[in-house]
C-alpha cells in the first residue's frame, strides 16, 4: 500500500539464518570442519541478501538463484545450508512473472532433494525445508501480486482525477474562447468608433457620441467579467462524480466494498453550482480517506441527493466507529462547509461504524470560489475607474 518498510525488518528476517549454524549441532556432525565453509558462504549470502533487499531489485531473480546455488554448494558439509534455499524462495516470491517464479522454486527443491538423497542425509530435514521454502515463496508471491494490483488501481485512481480535471479545463477553455472572442471584438470595435468620434472635433455632439460608445465598452466589459467569473470558478472546482469514481478505486483496492448513489436530479447541468459541489466533493474525499486509513471497515456507502433547497451528501461505513469529533479531518470539513452556510453531522458510536452527513444550501455564497477570480475583480475595478478618470480629464 505504499507504506515505508520498517528499517529493522531486514535484520529481523536475518535472525532465522541462525539455523544454518545450529543445524550441524542437532544433526550430530562430529567436528567443526563445516564451520569455515559455512562462514565463507554466509559472507557471500549477506552480500546477495543486501543487494536483493536494498540495491539491486532489478536483478532479484539472479540474486535468488545465487542464494540457491550457495545451498547446493554447502550442503555436503552442512545440511543447514537448506536455509539459503528458503531465503532464495522468499526472494523469488517477489519476482514476476509468477509462473517463472513457481517453476523455479519447484525445480530448485526437486534438485535439492536429489542432492540430499545422493548424500544420504535424513529426509526429515529435507521435508521441513521444502514445506517452509515453498510456503514462504508462495506467500510472498501472493503479496507481490497484490502490491502490483494495488499500484495499478492507484494509477487508475489518479488517472480518473486527471481526466476529470482535464475535461473541466477543456470546457473552460472552450467557454472562454467563445466568450472573449466575441467580447474583445466588440470592445475593439466600440473603442475604435469612440476614437474616430473624438477626432472629428470638440463639438458637444461628437463628445456625447464618443462618451456613449465608451459607456457601452464599459458595460460590455462588465458583462464579460461576470461571465468570465462564472467560467473561472470551475477551474478549482472538484466534481462529486469524479470523487465517487476515485473513492471506489481507492476503497476496493483495500478490499472495502463501496456503493455509490447519485440522485438523477443532481446530474442535471446547473443544479449543483460550483460553490456547492466543491465543498461537498472535498468532504467526500476526506471522509473516504478516513475510511481507508482508520475505519477498518468491510463496506462503505456514499449518496448525494437534493432535499428541497439543500444538497445532501451522506457517507457511511461499518467500521469500528468511535471517531473523535475534533480529529480525523472533521474540523476542516466543518469549516469548509460552514464557509458556504452548510453544516456537518457526524454519528460514530464505538463499534457501530461512522455516518457523516454534509448539508449545503443550493444558493450558497461563492466564498469557496473567491480565490479563482481575484484577477477578474481587479480588472473590473480598473474598468469601473475608467469613466471617472475620463470625467476628471
Amino acid at each position: 500500500m505504499g507504506r515505508a518498510r520498517p528499517q529493522w525488518l531486514p535484520l529481523l528476517m536475518l535472525v532465522w539464518s541462525i539455523w544454518i549454524f545450529l543445524t550441524p549441532h542437532y544433526a550430530g556432525l562430529p567436528s567443526l570442519r563445516w564451520l569455515p565453509a559455512t562462514l565463507a558462504t554466509y559472507a557471500v549470502f549477506l552480500v546477495l541478501y543486501w543487494r536483493a533487499y536494498f540495491r539491486d531489485r532489478g536483478h532479484l531473480y539472479a540474486l535468488s538463484l545465487g542464494m540457491g546455488a550457495l545451498a547446493f554448494a554447502l550442503t555436503p558439509m552442512n545440511p543447514g545450508a537448506q536455509g539459503f534455499l528458503i531465503y532464495a524462495c522468499a526472494f523469488l516470491g517477489f519476482t514476476l512473472p509468477a509462473r517463472r517464479a513457481i517453476v523455479t522454486m519447484v525445480a530448485m527443491h526437486a534438485l535439492y532433494a536429489a542432492e540430499w538423497l545422493w548424500l544420504g542425509i535424513p529426509t526429515i530435514y529435507l521435508f521441513s525445508s521444502t514445506v517452509v521454502g515453498l510456503a514462504v515463496g508462495l506467500m510472498n508471491l501472493s503479496f507481490a501480486r497484490r502490491m502490483h494490483a494495488d499500484a495499478a488501481l492507484r494509477l487508475s485512481h489518479d488517472e480518473v482525477r486527471r481526466l476529470a480535471a482535464l475535461a473541466e479545463r477543456e470546457r473552460i477553455g472552450r467557454d472562454l474562447h467563445d466568450l472573449l472572442g466575441h467580447t474583445l471584438s466588440l470592445v475593439a470595435l466600440k473603442s475604435e468608433l469612440a476614437g474616430k468620434l473624438l477626432q472629428r472635433g470638440d463639438s458637444p455632439q461628437a463628445r456625447e457620441a464618443a462618451r456613449r460608445e465608451i459607456d457601452e465598452v464599459s458595460r460590455v466589459a462588465r458583462e464579460a467579467l461576470t461571465e468570465v467569473r462564472a467560467a473561472v470558478t470551475g477551474i478549482r472546482a472538484v466534481g462529486v462524480a469524479a470523487e465517487l469514481a476515485s473513492a471506489k478505486l481507492l476503497l476496493e483496492s483495500d478490499g472495502i466494498a463501496f456503493e455509490a448513489e447519485i440522485a438523477p436530479e443532481c446530474l442535471d447541468a446547473g443544479v449543483l453550482p460550483a460553490a456547492v459541489e466543491a465543498p461537498l466533493a472535498l468532504t467526500l474525499r476526506e471522509a473516504v480517506t478516513n475510511i481507508q486509513r482508520h475505519a477498518r471497515a468491510r463496506s462503505a456507502r456514499a449518496a448525494l441527493a437534493i432535499e428541497g433547497e439543500v444538497a445532501v451528501l451522506r457517507v457511511s461505513d461499518d467500521g469500528r466507529g468511535g471517531v473523535d469529533a475534533p480529529g480525523n479531518g472533521l474540523t476542516g470539513m466543518r469549516e469548509r462547509l460552514e464557509a458556504v452556510d452548510g453544516r456537518l453531522i457526524v454519528e460514530s458510536p464505538r463499534g457501530g461504524g461512522t455516518r457523516i452527513e454534509a448539508r449545503v444550501p443550493l444558493h450558497a455564497p461563492e466564498t469557496a470560489s473567491a480565490p479563482a477570480v481575484v484577477a477578474p475583480v481587479a480588472v473590473e475595478a480598473a474598468a469601473g475607474a475608467a469613466p471617472d478618470a475620463e470625467a476628471a480629464a
